[in-house]
């Protein structure tokens, strides 16, 4: 039996990953999928203090209050920066690092480090405009009915009626909180980058060409848009399992 974390990005919260739960569970594993402070659920809980270090911790206190050990800890887009928080922290609790189609930093680098000069002025904007200097609404000046059927592919009527609703502001800090290395330990934890390969994107294509040349990391491309655990959950979750089977990474 594994165990699986789920870390979710930006803007949505842990209840995006409801159709992927009951496939690992009925294959016999264990996940959970905490929601990070400020979204989802726990959007009552945002203020301008909480920053991607409080979403490090959120985890850290998941693995520990939970008991969970020999984890496999999957973060998406975002949630990337978090889990390698998360590694850095309790390294001793993880299993596997899984990019899922997730920003991938080095020590010292914030989200918004990662992103070209136009895209972090655009979010700055934002931030500023409507987001009262500390809130980032969304990634792009279009609506979310746009953003999620254009750029997400979330094209299903009842998924957009599901989705729409429960995206939240999330705090800025989440972008332009750094990544603090250090601890030895972390480095020896197994990674795997998933690519999406329908969502256009070349930092991701950049770190899945690292992943692919780089020792310790396995790579894997998966045919979906960015939110796989929303528009095609079986196929994410026949990849995760074959992972925790020992299944080999591609070329």
């Amino acid at each position: 039996m594994a165990t699986f974390v789920l870390v979710h990005p930006a803007w949505l919260g842990g209840w995006s990953w409801r159709k992927l739960i009951p496939l690992l569970s009925a294959a016999g594993h264990r996940a959970y999928a905490p929601t990070l402070t400020g979204l989802g659920e726990r959007a009552h809980l945002v203020h301008p203090e909480v920053d991607l270090w409080t979403h490090v911790e959120d985890i850290v206190s998941t693995l520990a209050y939970e008991d969970l050990d020999q984890v496999v800890l999957v973060g998406n887009s975002s949630a990337g920066m978090v889990i390698t928080g998360v590694a850095n922290r309790a390294p001793e609790r993880l299993a596997r690092l899984v990019y899922l189609d997730a920003f991938v930093p080095d020590d010292g680098q914030c989200l918004l480090d990662l992103l070209p000069d136009d895209r972090r002025t655009g979010l700055e904007a934002l931030v500023e405009r409507e987001g009262d200097g500390w809130l980032l609404p969304r990634f792009s000046a279009a609506p979310w009915e746009e953003i999620a059927s254009r750029a997400w592919h979330v094209t299903d009527p009842a998924d957009l009626a599901w989705v729409l609703p429960r995206l939240r502001s999330t705090p800025f800090g989440h972008f332009t909180g750094t990544v603090r290395g250090g601890n030895p330990a972390a480095a020896q934890v197994p990674r795997t980058y998933i690519r999406c390969v329908r969502f256009p994107h070349p930092g991701f294509d950049r770190h899945a060409e690292i992943a692919m040349v780089t020792p310790g990391w396995g790579f894997r491309r998966l045919d979906c848009a960015h939110l796989p655990y929303i528009t095609c959950p079986d196929e994410l979750a026949g990849l995760l399992l074959g992972l925790v089977e020992g299944g080999r990474a591609e070329p």
